[in-house]
């Protein structure tokens, strides 16, 4: 497939992605306001720190550096091991869940069953949910380089609709059920996500279009483990790779979670605490989680795919270069420009968010600060996003090996400043110790990216550079968004608000004038592609 192609297809994968994600973050943003009126904050923190970490943390063990590896290089490629190998993430599954569900029942703190009932229900069901969605990694990892965009589309969507649904009917009706309802809801998500792709390939395999596309994968039963006489069972070239990048996942999920690991097994928030900043924290993501991450996910791909995993610049194919370092410099814009926006934007307005969105037991005492705080945090997972996923995406197996040390001393820094910060600043200091921790990777990212660049012309990080005039507005706005802030918001009634809203109205319309004005090239890329 054709580099141009390739991104052609990629950016229509990154889109449909982001719009899963706004699907996915504003189901949530609503289901949080929602199951406020009904249950306690402490159920609530128990389910989307506790049960929400220990499912996370199962599928992101056992499946991530398999994804990683096996999304690496060109879609031809020996299919039947690696599905072989890709099978191996559900005994993985079954591993890590075994291990980490004892834990979360007999070593950490269990919640009052009076105010959070249903308790150890929960972890297994939470456990059992992360093991039937490793039932369909080969079908995802498949669909993915490939980049069957609908697919993905209709699977997610089904799936959290139905979750939302089965929430809200058992939230209304049953509201002492407790964890029983989010249990069942869970299991509920990962079985029709599962069975969409099944269904989908049990129909599309052997289909005409399945022949005309010439896919490498021409019945269901080679989509199940299948040994091949006088051959290996795995790729080990690719498993090898795996194992990597399983060392560095390992990491990577105590840098991504870190948090909420110190809040589980430090204890420094109670359980109601915890249910606040998860609220917080989902309003803080929302564009984080349905921009950024379909960005990254998806470049991915397109990054591993144009380039040669572990081959200098003068050894690629220079058109190819010349294309990725393009794309790289625009997605860097494109990131860096939405973080300042959210950046600039989310100071001034974060009081009244929290206050129009769960009254005052969310604007008052350390929401506001904590929302700030994240929008700051924003920009900061914008710009390391592009960054790792270009790295990543780049990186011989000797380069991730070495990353890992680099991983494995920045996890003990970053889990020793968020227990300091928390202490200090209470759950401010979660995003402040994040802050931190992401300034380091963006650091070893554009590194890494400045070396791999600086014997040819290009220049992608040049993209981390907004225009001047550009800047000077967002420092205008600001300012008068701030001023704005301390007059009018947000105890003197509708009609201060409402300036407020229009102050901030009028300098995002002016941001967005002179964006259009002066980031003309970046305008044309979102536009084409």
């Amino acid at each position: 497939m054709a580099a141009q192609d390739v991104l052609g297809q990629t950016a229509r994968l990154a889109s449909s992605s982001a719009l899963l994600q706004v699907l996915f973050r504003v189901v949530t943003f609503g289901l949080n306001a929602f199951t406020l009126r009904y249950l306690s904050r402490e159920l609530i923190g128990v389910v989307n720190v506790r049960l929400t970490l220990l499912y996370s943390t199962v599928v992101f063990l056992a499946r991530e550096a398999f994804r990683r590896a096996c999304l690496s290089g060109s879609a031809k490629r020996n299919w039947t091991k690696t599905i072989n190998l890709l099978w191996l993430t559900v005994p993985l599954g079954v591993f890590w869940s075994l291990i980490l569900g004892l834990v979360w029942l007999h070593l950490l703190e269990v919640p009052d069953p009076s105010v959070v009932p249903h308790y150890q229900a929960g972890v297994v069901a939470f456990g059992l949910s992360a093991i039937i969605e490793l039932l369909g990694e080969p079908f995802w990892v498949l669909a993915q380089a490939h980049l069957f965009v609908r697919l993905k589309v209709i699977a997610e969507s089904l799936s959290v609709v139905s979750k939302c649904i089965l929430t809200v009917t058992l939230v209304i009706l049953y509201p002492q059920w407790g964890l029983y309802i989010f249990s069942l809801a869970q299991l509920l998500y990962v079985s029709v996500l599962v069975m969409c792709y099944v269904v989908y390939f049990v129909m599309f395999l052997g289909s005409p279009e399945a022949t005309k596309k010439s896919f490498p994968v021409a019945r269901v039963k080679a989509l199940l483990p299948n040994f091949v006489e006088d051959e290996t069972f795995v790729n080990w070239k690719e498993a090898r790779l795996t194992w990597s990048f399983f060392k560095q996942s390992f990491l990577k999920q105590i840098l991504t979670e870190g948090e909420r690991y110190v809040m589980t097994f430090l204890n420094v928030l109670n359980f109601g605490d915890q249910g606040v900043y998860d609220i917080v924290n989902n309003l803080g993501s929302l564009v984080a989680r349905f921009i950024f991450l379909p960005i990254e996910e998806s470049f991915y791909v397109f990054f591993a795919k144009v380039l040669e995993r572990g081959k200098t610049v003068k050894d690629q194919k220079q058109d190819d270069v010349a294309m990725a370092a393009n794309v790289l410099e625009l997605l860097l814009k494109l990131v860096l420009l939405i973080g300042l926006t959210i950046t600039v934007f989310g100071y001034a307005y974060s009081q009244l968010a929290l206050d129009i969105y769960g009254g005052s037991m969310l604007s008052s005492g350390t929401g506001p600060d904590l929302l700030r705080c994240y929008s700051l945090y924003v920009l900061f997972l914008a710009v390391n996003g592009v960054t790792e996923c270009f790295t990543f995406a780049l990186m011989c197996k000797e380069e991730v090996d070495r990353y890992n040390f680099v991983m494995l001393a920045l996890s003990f820094i970053f889990l020793c400043i968020s227990y300091f910060l928390t202490h200090w600043y209470g759950s401010v200091g979660f995003i402040l110790a994040n802050c931190f921790n992401m300034g380091i990777r963006i650091a070893h990212s554009t590194h890494y990216i400045y070396d791999f660049f600086k014997e040819s012309t290009h220049r992608p990080l040049m993209g981390l550079l907004p225009s001047p005039a550009l800047l000077l507005v967002y420092i205008i706005s600001a300012v008068g968004t701030a001023f704005s802030e301390v007059l009018f918001c947000c105890d003197k009634g509708w009609m201060a608000r409402l300036i407020h809203i229009s102050t901030g109205a009028l300098c995002l319309a002016a941001t967005l004038v002179t964006m259009f004005c002066t980031e003309t090239k970046l305008i044309h890329f979102v536009r084409s592609q």
